[in-house]
């Protein structure tokens, strides 16, 4: 009799173990599992940057948004000369386009308001964006200046490089 309880508690104890090995094993895997998916989740925009940076690399292509476009109002074309030499010396840019005389309709204390500005088109690094606009912020006329980038998605990829090599790198 004692030999066959002995031999149900360990046939108990084997079974009971099986069941603990099969449960850390699926919990394991389960963690595993979950881990995988946090980290591809949260690493997923920078290896899409790899990914993108490395087909331009492979094909010779344009990397879309390595550079960008700002618009910058002025009130006169003497200013928009000044900022714009002032951008120019410091590197910040490889060019500058500035169109005279557009008519800008705005909302300004609550009122519509007309006027004649300037528009300057400042072509650079989208890495240098920030400095561009801190400089125009700490030099501008007006208290609430117009600085909006734009993204460049394509375009000559002669130009690109051209672009490149008049802006330093950061």
């Amino acid at each position: 009799m004692t030999f066959v309880a002995t031999n149900r508690m360990e046939l108990l104890l084997q079974r009971c173990h099986k069941d603990a090995v099969l449960t850390s094993a699926c919990r394991s895997v389960l963690l595993i599992t979950c881990l995988f998916l946090v980290l591809s989740v949260s690493m997923y925009p920078g290896l899409w940057s790899i990914g993108v940076q490395l087909r331009a690399l492979f094909t010779g292509g344009y990397i879309p948004g390595h550079h960008s476009v700002l618009l910058i109002n002025s009130p006169n074309e003497q200013t928009a000369k000044d900022i714009g030499r002032a951008i120019m010396e410091r590197r910040l840019a490889a060019s500058i386009n500035i169109l005279c005389r557009t008519s800008t309709m705005y909302y300004w204390k609550g009122e519509i308001q007309d006027a004649n500005e300037i528009l300057m088109l400042v072509k650079t690094r989208t890495s240098k964006i920030q400095q561009v606009i801190d400089y125009v912020r700490s030099v501008h006329p007006y208290a609430n200046p117009e600085v909006l980038s734009f993204p460049v998605e394509d375009g000559s990829l002669a130009y690109m490089k051209w672009m490149d090599e008049a802006i330093p790198d950061d």
